[in-house]
């Protein structure tokens, strides 16, 4: 059985995805073994209903965040880290001692709109904004530098001549659940 860590900062739709191809057969060699967070978000709550080890490190410095998701993860260490909107930025010794292990799920065609800041309707308002044809979504493996990873899987949408941020975030999250779980199964 492989274990996933997932990091999440909100709701957790891209974790709850990942449960449900669990329970599907879909991912059925996998398994959630931890999820963390870096505040208090619904996601927490969701995984201890279904008694997955759950860490929330809201009241913590920030500078040491990272160390502490790493102490954290050699508990049970993953076969596969997850970023699952995890907003916190990740420190560059954390990123090189997990190289290889992480992915990130980001809402758009990186390298387009990705970097530090760059994340759920920011993304989408900068897309329609510069009238955009396309968007999308990305998968990629998380390096020191935010959003610049070896691109895993991307799938692209068109734009719709009256589209909304909130209807491209829609059917970008749509696309984000597939490439991710595919991701997921493709990793080993």
């Amino acid at each position: 059985m492989k274990k996933i860590a997932v990091l999440v900062s909100g709701k957790g739709s891209n974790m709850m995805h990942i449960l449900l191809a669990i329970e599907n057969g879909i991912l059925s060699n996998f398994r959630i073994n931890m999820v963390i967070s870096d505040r208090r978000c619904h996601a927490i709550q969701v995984a201890l209903k279904k008694n997955i080890m759950s860490f929330s490190l809201e009241k913590r410095k920030k500078k040491f965040i990272s160390q502490e998701i790493n102490n954290l993860l050699i508990q049970d260490v993953p076969n596969i880290i997850v970023l699952s909107g995890f907003l916190f930025i990740l420190d560059a010794e954390f990123c090189e001692k997990w190289h290889g292990k992480i992915i990130n799920i980001h809402p758009s065609l990186l390298p387009k709109y990705g970097g530090k800041g760059m994340y759920g309707m920011k993304v989408h308002k900068e897309v329609i904004k510069n009238k955009e044809k396309l968007s999308g979504a990305t998968v990629h493996y998380v390096t020191k530098d935010v959003d610049a990873g070896s691109i895993i899987l991307k799938k692209s949408c068109k734009i719709d001549s009256k589209e909304t941020p909130k209807s491209l975030s829609k059917k970008v999250s749509l696309i984000e659940k597939e490439i991710l779980i595919q991701s997921i199964k493709n990793f080993l």
